[in-house]
C-alpha cells in the first residue's frame, strides 16, 4: 500500500502522456471532426467522437482491459486475454504491470484506455455524414471487445510479441492499421453519403480544423513518448522522431499538392501531418532521426499517391465512401510505417525498448543492420532475431493478421447491428443532418432582432428562453434575440 517502488517521475510522465493523448480525442478530434465536415454535420460528427470516448472508458474498465492485456490467463492462447474484473479493485490497481515498470496498474489502465478510445474515434472518420447514431452506439463497444482487444493482445502481449517479435512501438498496427481497415470495412457496410455530399463536402470552419489538427500533432508527444513506460532516453528520442517525421511528411505532401494542383492546400497539409505521425508510430523509439526524415518523405508521398491517383482508378476505393480518407491516412501510412520500422530499427534501440529475455524472445533488428554478424552474438547479454529479410516478414505477417482480423470482425459486427437497427440514416434525414439526428445545430446565429425558429424536428431537449443560458422546457421556449 505504501508504494515505495513507484518512480514518481515515471508515474507523473505516464499520467501526463495519457492525458495528452486523451486530449487528442477530446477536444482534439471532436474539434477536427466538427469543423472539417459540412455545416449540417458538425454536431453529429463531433458527438460521434465524444460518445466513443465515454463508452470505451466504461467498457475498458469493466473487462476490455483484461481482454487486451491479461497475460496471466487467456480465453484464446496468444490471442485474447480473459476478463477478470480485477481492474475494478484497488489491490490490482496499486500493483505494478510488471517488474520493469515503475508505476501502478491504475496509471497503466488509463494510459491504454486513451489508445483504445482514439482508435474508435479514428474509425468514425470513415463514417461521418450518414451513419445512424444508434448503430454507432452499438458499434463502439462491440468493436472494442471483439476486434481491438484481440489485436492489442496479439501484438503487445501474445503471438507477435513472443513467437514472431514484431516492431510496433506505439500502435502503428494495433491502432492505425486497425482503424484504417476497420473504418473502410464499416464504410462499405454502412453505405455512402448522399451523392451531392460526396461531390461537395467543404469544411465549415478551416481555422477550427487547424486548431484540432494542432492539438492532434502536439498530443503525439504523449502518444509515442509514453510508449516506453518511463521518462527516459527512449521517450525523448521517440518524441523528437515523431515531430521530425510529421514535419517532413507535411512538407512533402504540400510540395506534391503544389506541383500537381498548383496551390498549397491547408487540408492537404493536415493530411500530410497525419500520415507522418502515423508512419513514425510503430518505430518512433527504435529508429534514428535520419531514418525518421526518410520515413517522413515516404509518408508524405506514398499515401498521397494512393489517395490522389490510385483511389481515382480503383473501382473498390471509388465505391466505398471513406469520408475522411482514413484508409489512406491510417491504413496505408500505418502499414508503411510498420514495414519501414522493420527496415530501419536500430539494434541497440530495439534492445533498449524490447529488453527481451535472452533465451525466450530474441530482440527485433532492422533489415539494414541484419547483415552485420556481430548482432547474432550475445552482445551485452542480449541476442537478436534472424538474418536478412526475416524481420520484414514478421512485420508483413503481423500486418496481414491485423488486416484479416479487422475485415472479418468489423463485417460480422456490422451485419449483427443492422439486424437490430439500420446502419445508415434514411435519405430524408441525410438531407437535413444534425437537426434530424439530434435536434441540434452547430451554428445558431441571433441578431438584428429576428426570432430564432424552433427545430422543425422536435428540437433538442435543451431550449433557452434567452441568452442567459437558463434552460427551459420545449413547451415554453421562445428563444428570441
Amino acid at each position: 500500500m505504501a508504494g515505495d517502488w513507484v518512480d514518481s517521475g515515471d508515474n507523473a510522465w505516464q499520467m501526463t502522456a495519457a492525458t495528452i493523448v486523451g486530449m487528442q480525442s477530446v477536444p482534439g478530434l471532436v474539434i477536427l471532426y466538427g469543423s472539417i465536415v459540412k455545416k449540417k454535420w458538425a454536431v453529429n460528427s463531433a458527438f460521434m467522437a465524444l460518445y466513443a470516448f465515454a463508452a470505451v472508458l466504461v467498457v475498458w474498465a469493466l473487462f476490455a482491459f483484461d481482454l487486451s492485456f491479461n497475460s496471466a490467463d487467456t480465453l484464446v492462447p496468444l490471442l485474447w486475454g480473459k476478463p477478470s474484473f480485477k481492474s475494478l479493485g484497488q489491490h490490482f490497481l496499486f500493483d505494478a504491470p510488471n517488474e520493469a515498470v515503475k508505476f501502478p496498474n491504475a496509471t497503466f489502465v488509463f494510459f491504454q484506455f486513451v489508445f483504445a478510445a482514439i482508435t474508435l474515434i479514428l474509425i468514425a472518420g470513415s463514417l461521418l455524414g450518414r451513419m445512424n447514431f444508434h448503430a454507432w452506439m452499438l458499434f463502439v463497444p462491440l468493436w472494442l471487445i471483439f476486434s481491438y482487444s484481440i489485436g492489442a493482445y496479439s501484438l503487445w502481449t501474445g503471438l507477435f510479441h513472443s513467437m514472431y517479435p514484431t516492431i510496433d512501438f506505439a500502435g502503428g498496427y494495433v491502432i492505425h492499421l486497425s482503424s484504417g481497415v476497420a473504418g473502410f470495412t464499416a464504410a462499405y457496410w454502412v453505405g455512402p453519403r448522399l451523392t451531392k455530399d460526396r461531390e461537395r463536402f467543404p469544411p465549415n470552419n478551416v481555422l477550427l480544423m487547424l486548431g484540432g489538427a494542432g492539438m492532434l500533432w502536439l498530443g503525439w508527444s504523449g502518444f509515442n513518448g509514453g510508449a516506453p513506460y518511463s521518462a527516459g532516453l527512449i521517450a525523448s528520442l521517440a518524441v523528437l522522431n515523431t515531430h521530425i517525421c510529421a514535419a517532413t511528411s507535411l512538407l512533402m505532401w504540400l510540395c506534391l499538392d503544389m506541383m500537381v494542383f498548383g496551390k498549397p492546400s491547408v487540408i492537404g497539409a493536415v493530411q500530410g501531418m497525419i500520415t507522418g505521425l502515423v508512419c513514425i508510430t510503430p518505430g518512433a523509439g527504435v529508429v534514428q532521426p535520419w531514418a525518421a526524415i526518410l520515413m517522413g518523405m515516404l509518408s508524405g508521398s506514398v499515401p498521397w499517391l494512393t489517395m490522389m491517383v490510385v483511389h481515382k482508378r480503383s473501382a473498390l476505393l471509388q465505391k466505398v465512401d471513406d469520408t475522411m480518407g482514413v484508409f489512406h491516412t491510417h491504413a496505408v501510412a500505418g502499414l508503411l510505417g510498420g514495414i519501414l520500422s522493420g527496415i530501419f530499427g536500430h539494434p541497440t534501440l530495439c534492445v533498449s525498448f524490447f529488453n527481451s529475455d535472452l533465451n525466450k524472445n530474441p530482440n527485433p533488428i532492422g533489415f539494414i543492420y541484419s547483415f552485420n554478424r556481430k548482432y547474432y552474438q550475445h552482445v551485452d547479454g542480449y541476442k537478436y532475431t534472424h538474418t536478412g529479410p526475416v524481420q520484414i516478414l514478421y512485420q508483413i505477417f503481423a500486418a496481414m493478421f491485423i488486416i484479416v482480423l479487422n475485415v472479418v470482425m468489423t463485417s460480422i459486427i456490422c451485419l449483427v447491428i443492422r439486424v437490430i437497427v439500420p446502419l445508415r440514416m434514411p435519405d430524408d434525414a441525410l438531407e437535413i443532418g444534425d437537426d434530424a439526428a439530434h435536434g441540434e445545430e452547430a451554428y445558431a446565429l441571433w441578431g438584428d432582432g429576428e426570432k430564432l425558429e424552433l427545430s422543425k424536428h422536435g428540437g433538442s431537449q435543451y431550449e433557452f428562453e434567452d441568452m442567459s443560458g437558463l434552460p427551459t422546457t420545449k413547451k415554453t421556449a421562445k428563444a428570441e434575440a
